[in-house]
């Protein structure tokens, strides 16, 4: 399995409300974020791992170059205007096969997040599996709507809730190669941001798959640091 991490996001809310470090090294319980992600990735048998950094966080650039890992690491340095063209410059670097993109704030407990992977690691059937949670911590959250509580099949994704709502995107996506060309589609159309990919892949009929983790949160607001800090504790 490859891995890939989207922080190429100036974390700017952070930065206004006093956090002085950039986003991807706020430590939680001692470890940066970043790092607190790819320890979990080598322990989910990474293969590689790769990730895009914005040209101004040169802190985070030094830090995550100098990391002695035990799998590959592909850095990307580009200041991109969303995280679905952070996505188009990581897919550039991704080796063939599955892989599973998140960004850098998305929380999760780290058994939850074993258990997600093996799911699709051991799935012939799903192009796609998507992270959902029926826990609403995003300030503009994705839902995500499935055929039945049984199959878990993705039909559609919505800005807005919609009768019967229950889970909505935890941020985190494994897919395979098979959404790049799309992603490529989208690109050329004009498209942007991560949910209208999403969106399109469904438009093409990609077969994606949700599997439900009862908790994911984001770190946006300084706040959000001691709260994540107490999730991954408990």
């Amino acid at each position: 399995m490859h891995y890939a991490i989207i922080a190429a996001g100036e974390g700017s809310r952070l930065a206004q409300e006093g956090v002085s470090k950039p986003k991807p090294l706020v430590e939680l319980n001692g470890e940066p974020m970043v790092l607190r992600l790819m320890h979990i990735f080598e322990r989910c048998n990474a293969q590689s791992i790769s990730i895009i950094v914005n040209e101004h966080m040169t802190e985070v650039r030094q830090f995550v170059e100098n990391l002695c890992l035990s799998v590959p690491v592909n850095v990307v340095v580009k200041t991109t205007p969303s995280s679905m063209h952070s996505f188009a410059e990581l897919s550039q670097v991704i080796p063939e096969g599955k892989f599973c993109l998140t960004t850098v704030d998305t929380i999760f407990r780290e058994p939850d997040f074993a258990r997600y992977i093996a799911a699709f690691e051991a799935d012939a059937e799903h192009d796609g599996m998507w992270a959902v949670t029926p826990f609403i911590d995003d300030e503009k959250p994705l839902y995500v709507a499935v055929d039945s509580d049984t199959t878990m099949r993705i039909t559609a994704f919505c800005d807005a809730p919609f009768p019967g709502a229950r889970y909505v995107s935890g941020g985190i996506y494994a897919m395979d190669s098979r959404a790049l060309p799309v992603l490529n589609d989208c690109l050329q159309r004009g498209v942007s941001r991560m949910r209208n990919f999403q969106r399109a892949l469904i438009d093409a009929g990609l077969r994606l798959k949700a599997f439900s983790i009862d908790k994911i949160i984001d770190v946006d607001h300084a706040s959000d640091i001691l709260t994540a800090q107490k999730f991954i504790s408990e």
